[in-house]
């Protein structure tokens, strides 16, 4: 609880200086707070260059950060959270001090410069790092290591967007990937201490000025279904144009990584010229989006203008984060899907800026597939309750069909691109590349479905195995009764008439013999027993078993 709240602290203060730093280099690149509250104006430092000086930001910022990202800390390139997942997954949660440190310089260089990327993904990362650090300064645990990590991205999220519930639902279901009482306490205690900091640094007030959200006729739920399925192919779209254009600069370049960067910024600065809204990261121009500001055709320019300017910035080897961008794309969508059925359905339709809300949380949880995290950071940004209804309508559409779609999130796919699994073994590790069916035991003797639980709580006892598979009368394959579920039913019911261990056998997470190692041993840990059946992989009948042992003398067998 102590270090939980020292990460939030940290976090807190973190975001303090990283925010004051994105607002120094705006002002300092630009001449203004934020560029895209005033687009396509002069810059006061040099009035001379009009408009034109859009061109130049990103070179002087590309120069800046480049040389500092390649020299100190590489892995500060990019959008962050997926550094943060991979280091929780599979490095027990390690991540250099020096993250931090050239995070909030890396990023606010870019965001001031014109780069249009977004503040979550930096200050997670930051806010990681620092829990990351406390966490060996304490010689923490594996486990507790990677629970600090969670603390500082909660916090992180937390008191840049004075969001606290979203930091802590972003942090478990994005970063642990995992619920539990001991994560939600930590990162509670985490978010709430970096909100008392950033309030009092910021004022209470969200990061976003919506309108007032009604749901005035039942077909508009409908019409918010529909907005779900459109979000959730345009999440899934801007994933594609990220890495594709990404794919294109690496293609094209073929300098010294500390100048890609600057050259790369001249194209960046040609796309701020033509689209001045999409300089930083634009919440002015969201903000105008959800009050109806702008005409259909524009709306979907900026859509367009968006993904490009953010998929540029981040193939330049720009520092920065996407949730801010997939927000801006939806709330262009919705607004734009709102104009459209408010104009065919003008008596059930309903305010356009509904839709924009929507819109946002729908194409967030479309391209990141965290649905918790969207339905609550768009609450919390409302403060409406009727919001939650539509909300969770469109998010749990949003995140299906991008399922279908995709099998990977905009986070995961980074990764799964330089060739890691997060669900895989870590590179290097003994245990991975077999497969179950090499290094499965025999099968243990399985229990009739008709054997009564003090029978079998005998025959488990001198199993050797927590767990053992049940099969019916026929021989068919039920499922497996484990030591733990008989011995509650007996000290639930002692005196009761006995039951049979068919009434307690649950089929498990499945494991085939064509399985790897890696994969399985996911399923092996979340089990009550110590084992699992491994099934034929055209049969589905139990023909061995799985245990922590097998997997050891697997690794034993490697080396």
């Amino acid at each position: 609880m102590a270090l939980a709240v020292l990460v939030g602290a940290g976090a807190g203060a973190g975001s303090v200086v990283f925010r004051w730093c994105i607002k120094t280099f705006t002002s300092l690149l630009s001449g203004h707070a934020d560029y895209s509250a005033s687009p396509g104006a002069d810059n006061p430092h040099v009035p001379w260059l009009g408009p034109y000086f859009v061109l130049l930001a990103p070179v002087i910022g590309g120069l800046l950060y480049g040389p500092l990202v390649n020299r100190f800390a590489k892995e500060a390139r990019g959008h962050g959270v997926p550094e943060v997942m991979l280091a929780v997954a599979q490095r027990g949660g390690r991540i250099s001090p020096k993250v931090a440190v050239v995070k909030t310089l890396a990023s606010a260089l870019t965001i001031g410069s014109g780069g249009s990327v977004g503040r979550e993904g930096p200050i997670v990362q930051i806010g990681s790092a620092l829990g990351a650090t406390l966490g060996r300064v304490t010689k923490a645990t594996e486990g507790r290591m990677k629970l600090l990590v969670a603390c500082g991205a909660a916090g992180g999220i937390a008191a840049t967007f004075n969001a606290p519930l979203a930091g802590v639902f972003f942090a478990m279901e994005l970063i642990l990937g995992t619920f539990s009482a001991e994560a939600f306490g930590a990162t509670v205690l985490s978010s709430v201490t970096a909100s008392v900091i950033g309030r009092a640094t910021f004022g209470d007030t969200a990061f976003l000025t919506l309108p007032d959200f009604h749901v005035d006729h039942p077909a508009q739920y409908g019409l918010f279904a529909l907005l779900g399925v459109v979000a959730a192919a345009v999440g899934v779209g801007f994933s594609r144009v990220l890495y594709l254009v990404e794919d294109a600069c690496d293609w094209l370049w073929r300098g010294p990584e500390w100048l890609r960067p600057a050259v790369g910024g001249l194209a960046l600065g040609v796309v701020l010229l033509v689209l001045p809204e999409m300089y930083g990261v634009g919440y002015p121009v969201l903000q105008k989006a959800t009050e109806g500001g702008y005409a259909v055709g524009f709306l979907l320019l900026l859509l367009v203008g968006k993904m490009l300017a953010t998929s540029l910035t981040i193939g330049i080897g720009g520092s920065g984060g996407v949730f801010a961008p997939s927000l801006f794309i939806g709330a262009m969508l919705g607004s734009a899907y709102g104009m459209g059925v408010h104009h065919l359905l003008p008596g059930a339709a309903g305010a356009v800026g509904a839709y924009a809300l929507i819109g946002m949380g729908a194409t967030f949880a479309g391209a990141a597939r965290a649905p918790i995290t969207a339905v609550v950071i768009l609450f919390e940004l409302t403060g409406e309750y009727s919001i939650i209804l539509p909300l969770m309508l469109a998010i749990v559409l949003a995140t299906a069909i991008s399922r279908v779609l995709s099998r990977d999130t905009i986070y995961t796919l980074k990764l799964r691109r330089r060739g890691i699994d997060l669900e895989g073994p870590a590179r290097g590790a003994a245990i991975g590349t077999q497969h179950v069916g090499a290094v499965m035991e025999p099968l243990p003797s399985p229990l009739p479905a008709t054997t009564v639980l003090a029978d079998a709580a005998d025959l488990l006892s001198r199993s050797g195995h927590g767990a053992l598979p049940v099969v019916a009368d026929t021989g068919e394959y039920v499922g497996v009764v484990t030591a733990q579920a008989v011995a509650e039913a007996l000290a639930e019911q002692p005196d009761a008439a006995p039951r049979t261990v068919g009434q307690l056998a649950v089929p498990p997470t499945t494991v085939t013999t064509e399985q790897p190692l890696a994969q399985a041993l996911h399923a092996l840990l979340s089990t009550a027993g110590t084992g699992l059946p491994v099934l034929d992989t055209e049969r589905g009948e139990p023909v061995g078993w799985l245990s922590h042992q097998s997997a050891l003398r697997a690794v034993h067998a490697t080396t």
